[in-house]
């Protein structure tokens, strides 16, 4: 759905490379071969790269320090305007509101997906069981009932 949008940062992208999570990093390796990703980094000299170092090591008060890969991700959509996708609410969101940054999760994604024909609701149920099994928070039992409780 994003094809040539999708930025993968580094320090996530060397997450990938964790025992139990390399199938995710084939996956992004194919996605970058057919030009559908990019993977960036963050050079020492950007704003970008004081934002990273602010929200990994000196947080503002009250806020906490963040792992590299969700730092990374939002340090590069502030300096990019660009879009976070990440269902870790809890680590970013007070990030997200500072900065104004927009953001989406993947039951935002599947939606789209669906308003844009690319699943149809059956398929997206199919979807959001698979991911409920492995463990993700997706808001809702199944993507139908997800669909209700948003009024899409």
């Amino acid at each position: 759905m994003y094809p040539g949008r999708i930025v993968i940062p580094k320090p996530v992208y060397d997450e990938l490379s964790y025992p139990g999570v390399q199938h995710l990093k084939k996956r992004i390796d194919k996605m970058v071969s057919l030009g559908q990703a990019s993977i960036m980094t963050i050079s020492t000299d950007s704003k970008a790269y004081s934002i990273y170092r602010e929200m990994t090591q000196e947080p503002k008060k009250s806020h906490c320090i963040i792992g590299n890969g969700e730092a990374a991700c939002l340090a590069l959509a502030i300096e990019n305007s660009g879009v976070v996708a990440s269902n870790n609410l809890r680590d970013i969101k007070i990030y997200l509101e500072d900065y104004n940054v927009k953001h989406i999760t993947t039951a935002d994604i599947m939606v789209e997906a669906f308003q844009l024909g690319y699943v149809t609701e059956s398929e997206a149920n199919t979807i959001w069981e698979s991911m409920l099994r492995k463990r993700r928070r997706l808001g809702a039992d199944s993507f139908s009932e997800y669909l209700q409780s948003k009024s899409y």
